[in-house]
């Protein structure tokens, strides 16, 4: 299970280091994509596996279910971290998630997510307070 968030700089090549705890679970192949809301993730190749195969399950003859697929596997690129931990952050993955020389690197449950810092925020502003945090999780059960 991936969580927790740590910050990390982009470098000029476009480099961003994965924690280390995060590392470990990728090391099976991993696959970068543009993701929801403007961020860009990291998934286990198991992990994305899945995710393919409910997009391929989705009705051929739905435009947005093309779409999603068109949009999905053409922003989907194959990684690996370097030795110093690092995966490289195509140009087209930067742009989407408005990445710039700095990422917010969170854990997600069943992948990573890369986030702009200020998008980060904005995103975490409908649960900003414990009642509000109270209000998301009460149909939850414990």
């Amino acid at each position: 299970m991936f969580r927790g968030r740590y910050t990390h700089s982009v470098d000029a090549k476009g480099r961003v280091a994965i924690p280390a705890k995060f590392r470990l679970q990728l090391d099976e192949g991993a696959v970068l994509a543009s993701w929801m809301d403007g961020c860009a993730a990291i998934f286990t190749r198991e992990s994305f596996e899945d995710l393919a195969a409910k997009v391929a399950a989705l009705p051929l003859a739905d435009d947005n279910a093309r779409r999603l697929s068109r949009f999905l596997f053409s922003n989907a690129f194959d990684v690996e971290t370097d030795a110093q931990g690092r995966v490289v952050l195509p140009a087209s993955i930067r742009e989407w998630a408005g990445l710039g020389s700095e990422a917010l690197v969170v854990g997600q449950r069943d992948h990573v997510e890369i986030w702009n810092p200020e998008r980060w925020a904005e995103s975490q502003q409908p649960v900003g307070s414990p009642r509000d945090l109270n209000s998301h999780m009460s149909g939850l059960v414990f």
